[in-house]
């Protein structure tokens, strides 16, 4: 987005990468930070061992899902992965009022369309992390997949996609729901909120398996 920007020669899309480059550097700070209060409590990096340490229940009922277990964690990361995506109320990057179009404006035809094809390409990844690390992934509840066979396979195969299919609709559906940020908000909320958050859940997962163990 930033080349594209700077490549384009024109003020409005370079201050669009400018904006972007800005906004992807704060945020990732607080997408990566989130990330380390899951591998505390698994132990491992592995995304199919952090979707196998969801497995099961808490309580007898509830799903043994982080999003249950790292409620913080869980709200950095998806305000962070807004960000990072440059969704409504963050696409500062493209503010139609202020920069016409953004990195894009003077792009058309196929090289717009990829432009926008990484766009929701970011949205889809972004929804499968998100239920793989908060979501038990592929894991339905209540329900031994693996006793099943084939048809335990099927079943994960559907649940993994109906989980990303509703952050997919959640992510559109905010993105006509709440006005945009101002550019300086935005960076407040992502060095001053998100980023201290992240440092707070770390700590409280620290303590939390202190006492634990």
């Amino acid at each position: 987005m930033v080349l594209g920007g700077w490549a384009s020669n024109s003020k409005y899309p370079f201050l669009g990468g400018l904006r972007a480059s800005a906004q992807m550097i704060s945020y990732e700070l607080a997408l990566g930070m989130s990330v380390i209060g899951i591998v505390m409590i698994t132990g491992s990096l592995r995304l199919s061992t952090i979707v196998e340490y969801q497995n099961g229940l808490l309580l007898g009922f509830l799903p043994r899902w982080n999003v249950f277990l790292q409620p913080l964690a869980f709200i950095t990361f998806l305000v962070a992965a807004f960000a990072e995506t440059n969704r409504l109320p963050f696409d500062l990057a493209e503010a139609e009022p202020e920069l016409v179009g953004g990195y894009h404006t003077e792009y058309s035809s196929m090289k717009f369309a990829m432009f926008f094809m990484g766009e929701y390409i970011a949205l889809i990844t972004t929804s499968a992390l998100l239920t793989t690390l908060f979501f038990g992934g592929w894991d339905f509840p209540w329900v031994d997949e693996k006793a099943l066979g084939i048809w335990g396979v099927l079943l994960s195969i559907a649940a993994f996609a109906l989980k990303t299919g509703f952050f997919l609709f959640f992510f559109l559906w905010v993105r006509w729901t709440i006005p945009r940020f101002r550019f300086d908000q935005l960076m407040r909320i992502g060095w001053k909120v998100l980023i201290p958050l992240a440092l707070l859940n770390i700590v409280l997962t620290g303590a939390g398996l202190l006492f634990v163990h």
